[in-house]
């Protein structure tokens, strides 16, 4: 199954990532922000992803790049992500990926319940007319 985006945090950036998911899916766009050291390549080809990242950084600065490539979005998974691992924990228990899978159904039923129950039932008053 072809890759359309891949996000990922810093610690992921530098050329052999972007290299792994293009190698799968020549036409993925890989938004990774590039290590603070790390600069703009002047052998790369100049339709380089890495390359148009540290430019963009450049030109733009850290958050507006961020913001145009949408990087910010990936706090909107890992939000979740981390509530899963903190209440129903950090590892899968089942074995087989199919048990795996199931788990993890039952996870998120559960946080989606606990949800449920915390969010308040906000309902808007009228006001009367004098």
């Amino acid at each position: 199954m072809p890759i359309a985006r891949f996000t990922a945090d810093g610690d992921y950036g530098g050329e052999p990532t972007y290299g792994a998911v293009t190698r799968h899916s020549a036409d993925a766009a890989v938004v990774i922000p590039p290590r603070a050291n790390e600069g703009e390549r002047q052998d790369a080809d100049p339709s380089n992803q890495l390359n148009q990242h540290i430019a963009s950084i450049n030109a733009d600065g850290q958050m507006k790049s961020q913001v145009a490539t949408g990087y910010g979005k990936r706090s909107l998974v890992e939000t979740p992500i981390g509530r899963y691992k903190s209440i129903i924990g950090r590892r899968l228990r089942a074995r087989s990926f199919s048990a795996q899978q199931t788990e993890v159904a039952h996870g998120c039923v559960v946080l989606n319940c606990m949800l449920a129950c915390a969010r308040p039932n906000s309902v808007q008053a009228r006001q009367a007319n004098a």
